[in-house]
């Protein structure tokens, strides 16, 4: 899927994936280390985001390689 050349799309892709995947990481770790339902119900807006980024994260790294036209 990202056999190619990287351009800098891809580079900015993959640190927003990244920084998306950390955060809604440390939300899943503190909901288990703290399981109450009214800190899920505050968190929506944030997992919501972060599925968001992860998305537009993972666009920009397939739409940024470069493919050899043959």
């Amino acid at each position: 899927m990202f056999k190619g050349e990287k351009t800098a799309v891809f580079w900015i892709g993959l640190i927003i994936l990244g920084f998306a995947s950390v955060g809604l990481f440390t939300l899943a770790w503190y909901y288990a280390m703290n399981p109450s339902p009214w800190y899920f119900k505050w968190q929506i807006p944030y997992i919501v985001g972060g599925v968001v980024f992860t998305f537009i994260g993972l666009y920009m790294m397939k739409s940024g390689v470069r493919r050899k036209v043959e």
